[in-house]
């Protein structure tokens, strides 16, 4: 496959952290400077709290025009050369060979978890194309599956040592939205106890064992997303435009904080307001305030963006 050049130097994308991202438990109370209390005239000593070193995530927001045709059927050439360059752009390789490399080996075995909503599923394309790069590594075709509602039967699953996470980015009834983090919901043997709050726990889901410590890439789905509806199984073609994106990155809360940034906007230029969504997506700063599991400070995650410009909304 030929390697598509992006609009990006070296030296950008090796700025800040190279390599995997940062992910883990940040330090979120911010040391503030101690109010002084009235000092002896002549007094001059004023000591400053540093603020804590706190860790910082990167994520990739790749758009090309051509990856839908009139129909909004998804072009299979273009969609791995976005997911091709947004790894490598990720992890500073100049190769995409490379950067898959650094996700997977191939004693690994791979559960691509997927999402089967009907109005809006994980591209089918998308799912062939990371299937593809798994086998290119030489992890077994038998090691490789892709499943959404039945990974706690499926015997690779049971058994995967990595887990790649992807699903079409929708407002959601009960969590706010719908994204990579609630994605791994039907790890749990009763999804619905997760509902409490709009959701606020589930970053809790990525603790439980078949998760943990497993997850090697995240990729939310831009293409069509859906930024309004209301009631559980809502959906309205109108709410939906073609974006034409995925964002990719190893952490699932920067990925999902990212892509909720773009709804927001987009709410606000449709509704010409501050539209709030109907059901809060609390869950995503819970996953890191409680959780540690990312970063979900928009200032402290570095949007890399690839591609088409037009529209991007953030």
């Amino acid at each position: 496959m030929t390697e598509k050049k992006s609009d990006f130097s070296r030296r950008d994308f090796l700025k800040g952290a190279a390599g995997v991202v940062l992910v883990g438990s940040a330090g979120l109370s911010t040391a503030c400077d101690k109010q002084a209390s009235p000092k002896p005239e002549g007094h001059k000593t004023v000591t400053k709290q540093k603020l804590p070193n706190r860790p910082k995530s990167k994520v990739v927001l790749i758009r090309d025009q051509g990856v839908l045709d009139k129909n909004r059927k998804v072009n299979s050439e273009v969609i791995a050369r976005m997911t091709d360059d947004g790894v490598t752009a990720l992890l500073g390789e100049s190769e995409a060979a490379s950067a898959w490399a650094r996700l997977l080996q191939p004693a690994d075995i791979l559960g691509i978890k997927s999402n089967v909503w009907r109005f809006l599923p994980t591209p089918p394309g998308l799912e062939e194309v990371v299937r593809q790069r798994a086998l290119g590594i030489g992890i077994p075709a038998e090691q490789i599956s892709v499943d959404d509602r039945s990974v706690l039967s499926n015997p690779v699953f049971k058994k995967a040592t990595a887990l790649i996470n992807m699903r079409t980015l929708r407002t959601h009834h009960w969590s706010g939205v719908g994204s990579c983090i609630k994605n791994y919901i039907m790890f749990s043997p009763a999804p619905s106890s997760w509902h409490d709050d709009s959701c606020a726990n589930l970053a809790g889901v990525w603790d439980l064992p078949q998760v943990k410590g497993k997850t090697r890439l995240n990729i939310l789905v831009m293409l069509t997303p859906l930024f309004h509806g209301k009631g559980p199984h809502h959906f309205q073609a109108q709410y939906t435009w073609e974006y034409m994106g995925l964002i990719i990155g190893t952490d699932p809360v920067a990925v999902d904080a990212t892509g909720v940034r773009i709804l927001e906007a987009k709410r606000k230029e449709y509704f010409k307001k501050l539209e709030p969504f109907v059901t809060p997506a609390k869950h995503i700063r819970v996953a890191e305030e409680k959780y540690g599991l990312g970063v979900a400070d928009p200032s402290r995650i570095e949007v890399i963006k690839l591609g088409w410009k037009e529209g991007i909304l953030i």
